[in-house]
């Protein structure tokens, strides 16, 4: 291990901070990220390192060629904010009304420069190659991870591990959460309407009540994770919106609805579609009506390689000892289109610590007060700039 990492890491935390608070205070929705996009390649030029801009419109890769030949490992952070008004009041709060780094992107995006800072003082004693990945628009599927990978990030020099990050809140400022297998839902999202046929409100029998229909098929898709599915694998069928009628007394000829299917395993995705088309089939047919089905595949499944997995635990254990990992029970049913990267090649994403109750730093991602504790960010540049070396010269 290089001699000081982790005292070297310690060094940049002022650098750090700086930089996340920079991009904290100008967020920028997806694919507009362009202050963000050439403020990271300042900064990595700043390092020596090769840079690419304008991949998948606004993102930016990085390339750190090291001393000797080997394989490559990339870094991968997301750059893009949330439509949300800051309710914080911090001097480095949002200074873009209706913008706000809800979800830690720019705690992402500057852990992953410090890493690539770090690699960069080590470039001679590397074997193989570090790209970085700075993808645009992770908040807004499709996302970015795919046209990035379409541009060809993943080649020249092929990429052989890939290593994602994200802060979290409910993992304390400085530790590390790791989890092997699934680490987040595959995040679908899907339209359906419901068509009967208008009539008088108070002769409902000369028509076929979409409103009524609507109540029956949303209660029944709930059978599908209670019912449908292995009740160890945790499924959630969500409808978000609804939208139908014209007025008190008529009865509606069309409800329109929107969804969201979350799953982790690829089997229960597939049947809980059929599910949600055959129920919503049975019932509307059942009494004389019809319906539209619009079923879009969102983010697939994260899956963390237990070997890429393992590195990292060692790469934190060796830096900051034995309790700086935390061990994820759960896997979480959002969505993160990082998964299209470990589809592609052997990866995982790691959570980085940023919560501290002390500090009042608590609140979830999306939350208008989300904030993050900064001691996270030159640790997990520490731990991704050692898991790159480990994954370069082990694996």
């Amino acid at each position: 291990m290089p001699k000081g990492l982790a005292e070297k890491a310690e060094s940049l935390a002022p650098k750090l901070s700086r930089i996340r608070r920079q991009i904290h205070m100008y967020p920028e929705l997806a694919y507009q990220e362009k202050r963000t996009s050439e403020f990271v390649a300042k900064t990595l030029r700043q390092a020596g390192i090769e840079v690419r801009t304008g991949v998948a419109k606004t993102g930016v890769v990085g390339l750190l060629k090291g001393g000797r030949p080997g394989k490559t490992v990339a870094l991968r952070g997301d750059m893009d904010a949330l439509p949300i008004t800051e309710q914080n009041t911090k001097p480095y709060k949002s200074r873009v009304d209706g913008v706000m780094h809800a979800c830690g992107h720019d705690g992402n995006t500057t852990t992953v420069l410090g890493a690539a800072m770090l690699l960069a003082k080590e470039r001679r004693n590397l074997r193989g190659n570090v790209k970085f990945f700075f993808q645009p628009s992770e908040e807004a599927p499709p996302g970015g991870a795919m046209p990035m990978i379409k541009e060809g990030v993943l080649r020249k020099p092929k990429v052989d591990f890939v290593l994602g990050i994200h802060v979290d809140p409910t993992v304390p400022a400085g530790k590390i959460g790791l989890r092997d297998g699934p680490m987040m839902a595959a995040a679908d999202d899907f339209s359906l309407t419901v068509l009967g046929t208008a009539s008088h409100g108070a002769k409902p029998h000369l028509g076929v009540d979409a409103i009524a229909l609507s109540a029956q098929v949303i209660t029944a898709l709930q059978t599908i994770p209670s019912r449908m599915i292995n009740p160890t694998h945790p499924v959630v069928v969500t409808i978000g919106t609804i939208k139908g009628g014209y007025r008190q007394n008529i009865i509606a000829d069309r409800v329109e609805m929107e969804g969201t299917l979350r799953t982790l395993y690829a089997a229960d995705r597939r049947k809980a579609v059929k599910m949600i088309d055959r129920l919503t089939s049975q019932i509307t047919k059942s009494a004389g009506g019809g319906y539209e089905f619009d079923f879009r595949d969102g983010y697939p499944i994260l899956t963390c390689d237990p070997a890429i997995t393992a590195v990292v635990r060692r790469a934190s254990q060796e830096l900051f000892g034995k309790r700086s990992v935390v061990e994820i029970d759960e896997p979480s049913m959002g969505g993160e289109d990082f998964a299209y990267f470990v589809n592609e090649v052997p990866g995982m994403m790691l959570r980085l610590g940023t919560g501290n109750k002390k500090k009042g730093i608590v609140h979830p991602w999306h939350h208008p007060k989300f904030d993050i504790d900064e001691k996270g960010l030159w640790v997990g540049a520490a731990v991704m700039a050692r898991a790159a070396m480990i994954c370069l010269e082990e694996l």
